[in-house]
C-alpha cells in the first residue's frame, strides 16, 4: 500500500525552516560604506589642517583663502578646495564669498587650547597610520600590524626614532588636559604619603592629581627615554620640588610607594605582561598599598563607544587590548590586589578610574 499522505500541519513541522535570502543593500547603505571607507582620506585632510597650523591661524577669526595661504605657506587652490571639503564635515565654514570660519569641532586642531587633540592628530598620522596598512596581516597571524611594517615592536621603534616623542608627551597631556581629565574632575587619590606613576611618561597625569595636595609627593617612573619630557613638565607647573623623576624598567622593578598609579598602562600589553607589572608593584609595595588605574572599560555590547575605537587602535599597534571590569579585576587578583571600586567617568569621557588594595 503507498504510504498515507501527509497532514499539511505535520509536513509543515517537519519541513526545515525556511531561511531568509539577504537583502541587497541599499544606495544608502552603499553611500554609508563608502563614507566609512573614506576615513583614511579624512583623517589625513585633518592632519593637515594641524600639521600645516590652518586650525590655529583660523583661531582668531575668519580669512579669506588668500590669506590663510599667506600665512601658512600654502597653496591657496590646494586649501580652498581642502577647506571646501572639510566644510562638509563640519570642522570648517564658509564665511563670505571667499573665506572660511573656524568650528567648534574644528578648534580641537589648535595649537595649545584647553581641549585641543592637535597633537594627538599629529601623532597618530606620523606614527599609526602608516602600520595600520598592515592590519590584515594582524588578523591573519595575530601580530600587531606595527610590528609587522616596522620590523620590532611599537616601544622598540620609538627608542630608535626619538623625533616623535616630543609630539607623543604633548599628545598624552593632551589626553590628560581633555577626556582624561574629565574623568579625573574632582577625584581625589586614596591617603599615602608617595604616590608612583608607574609608565608615567611626562608626569601629566601625576601633576593634575597632586596639584592641590601639597603635603604628598610624587615619582614619575618610566622608561629613560620617555620619562625624559618630565622635568620640564614639572618645572613648568611649579611641582618639582616634590615629585621626583626615575628612569627604570616597570618588568624589572618599580620605586617603594604607598599608592601607585597605572594610567592607560595596562592597555598597552597582554595578559602576562601586565601581571609581570602588578607583581613587580606587589613586591615593592606594604601590604595595604592601594592602586589606582585609570582606563578605558570595554563596552559590553553592540552600542558605539569610544572603548572599541580605541581597542582598534591598540589592535594595529600593540600586544595589549582594552579590558572589560570583569578582566581588570582578574588581572588584580593574580598579583594579589582585590578591586574595591569603580569610578565611571562622565558620559563625553572614555575612561575610569579603578581602585584595588595589595591583600596579600
Amino acid at each position: 500500500m503507498p504510504p498515507a499522505p501527509t497532514p499539511p500541519q505535520a509536513a509543515a513541522a517537519t519541513a526545515p525552516a525556511a531561511t531568509t535570502a539577504p537583502q541587497a543593500p541599499g544606495a544608502g547603505q552603499s553611500m554609508e560604506m563608502l563614507r566609512l571607507l573614506s576615513g583614511f582620506q579624512q583623517s589625513q585632510a585633518l592632519y593637515a589642517l594641524a600639521k600645516l597650523g590652518v586650525a590655529t591661524a583660523l583661531h582668531g577669526g575668519p580669512m579669506t583663502v588668500g590669506e590663510l595661504a599667506k600665512t601658512t605657506e600654502t597653496d591657496a587652490g590646494a586649501l580652498g578646495r581642502l577647506l571646501h571639503i572639510l566644510s562638509g564635515i563640519g570642522v570648517v565654514t564658509h564665511h563670505g564669498e571667499d573665506a572660511f570660519a573656524l568650528t567648534p569641532l574644528g578648534s580641537t586642531l589648535v595649537a595649545d587650547v584647553p581641549g585641543s587633540v592637535r597633537d594627538m592628530a599629529i601623532m597618530w598620522m606620523e606614527t599609526h597610520y602608516a602600520p595600520f596598512s598592515e592590519l590584515v596581516t594582524t588578523v591573519r597571524t595575530g601580530v600587531p600590524a606595527a610590528t609587522a611594517h616596522f620590523g620590532q615592536s611599537f616601544a622598540e621603534w620609538l627608542g630608535s626614532h626619538p623625533e616623535h616623542l616630543p609630539v607623543m608627551a604633548s599628545a598624552m597631556a593632551d589626553l590628560t588636559y581633555g577626556p582624561k581629565d574629565a574623568a579625573l574632575a574632582g577625584y581625589r587619590l586614596p591617603p599615602g604619603e608617595v604616590v608612583a606613576d608607574i609608565g608615567g611618561a611626562d608626569g601629566s597625569v601625576l601633576v593634575r592629581l597632586l596639584a592641590d595636595e601639597p603635603g604628598r609627593r610624587g615619582i614619575v617612573f618610566d622608561r629613560e627615554h620617555v620619562v625624559s619630557t618630565a622635568p620640564a613638565r614639572l618645572a613648568e607647573q611649579g611641582v618639582a620640588d616634590r615629585i621626583e623623576v626615575q628612569a627604570g624598567d616597570f618588568f624589572e622593578s618599580v620605586p617603594a610607594a604607598d599608592v601607585y598609579l597605572l594610567s592607560t598602562v595596562l592597555h598597552d600589553w597582554d595578559d602576562a605582561s601586565c601581571a609581570r607589572i602588578l607583581g613587580r608593584i606587589a613586591e615593592a609595595a606594604p601590604h595595604g598599598a592601594r592602586l589606582v588605574v585609570v582606563e578605558t572599560v570595554l563596552s559590553e555590547g553592540d552600542e558605539q563607544h569610544p572603548s572599541k575605537l580605541l581597542d582598534l587602535t591598540m589592535l594595529g599597534m600593540v600586544p595589549g587590548h582594552e579590558r572589560r571590569e570583569t578582566e581588570f579585576a582578574a588581572l588584580f587578583a593574580g598579583a594579589g590586589f582585590t578591586l574595591d571600586r569603580r569610578v565611571p567617568g562622565p558620559v563625553d569621557s572614555p575612561f575610569a578610574i579603578l581602585e584595588a588594595t595589595l591583600t596579600r
